[in-house]
């Protein structure tokens, strides 16, 4: 079983600096874009996400690690998602945290980013992009941190890597261009609230969802359809795609 991942959405915002977004910026056709994001390459992504967001026509963003069991079983069910036109970012080859920060025990030694050298990390993440392109075919995608940890034996190893991605997830926060909700266990009215919630001044909602009826850092089923009834039936409000796509467009 993939270990568990914790992040705090409010971390996020002070990892990522200004890069460059013009606060006009205005999506084809909507007001706001939203971004649906799904780390770790879990089972009830594909048991449960999927054939909902497939059922709306709605594209998202899937953060898969090659070495989870869910991807390395089930290899061809990413890659007819991929074909759909899903995308499939890159979250590193192992998902490697710190192990020294609170709540972190479950970080196991070949995992650990206070042990590795940024050589080691980078030579990872060239490793999955090679793995995705295998799978996809595609040469461009984007970039989501693994709990948000920058630092590889103390030094930023996203620096390196960042120009090999079209975006990381979470640029624009610093700003207030963009915004950055991490879902885990929120009711539909919850993950609805925070939709409308947002200032005018944010353009971007990006929502990261793990489990989804199931796995970790879960939220029902029932709550995530819900959310995408309620984006379907706001197309004129929200322009629903993939992160890469997205970011493509800015």
């Amino acid at each position: 079983m993939f270990v568990k991942t914790l992040i705090l959405a409010g971390a996020w915002a002070l990892l990522f600096a200004e890069v460059g977004f013009a606060q006009e910026t205005q999506w084809p056709g909507a007001k706001v874009a939203i971004s649906l994001s799904y780390d770790d390459s879990l089972h009830s992504q594909l048991d449960h996400a999927l054939p909902a967001l497939d059922e709306h026509g709605f594209k998202a963003s899937f953060y898969v690690v090659p070495v989870s069991d869910a991807f390395q079983t089930r290899l061809e069910e990413w890659r007819a998602a991929a074909a759909r036109g899903h995308e499939m970012g890159n979250h590193t080859l192992k998902h490697s945290c710190r192990s020294s920060l609170a709540n972190r025990e479950w970080v196991l030694d070949s995992q650990d980013l206070d042990t590795q050298t940024v050589q080691q990390v980078v030579t990872e993440v060239r490793i999955a992009s090679t793995l995705l392109q295998a799978l996809d075919g595609r040469t461009e995608r984007t970039f989501t941190i693994p709990c948000g940890d920058v630092l590889a034996g103390g030094k930023n190893y996203v620096d390196l890597i960042a120009n090999e991605f079209v975006a990381v997830k979470g640029q624009g926060i610093a700003n207030g261009f963009s915004s950055l909700y991490v879902a885990d266990g929120d009711t539909a009215d919850q993950l609805i609230d925070y939709v409308e919630s947002q200032s005018s001044k944010v353009k971007l909602i990006n929502i990261l969802f793990h489990g989804v009826g199931g796995d970790h850092l879960s939220v029902s089923s029932e709550a995530h359809a819900k959310l995408l009834h309620f984006l379907a039936d706001n197309k004129d409000k929200y322009w629903v795609d993939t992160y890469l796509t997205i970011m493509q467009a800015k």
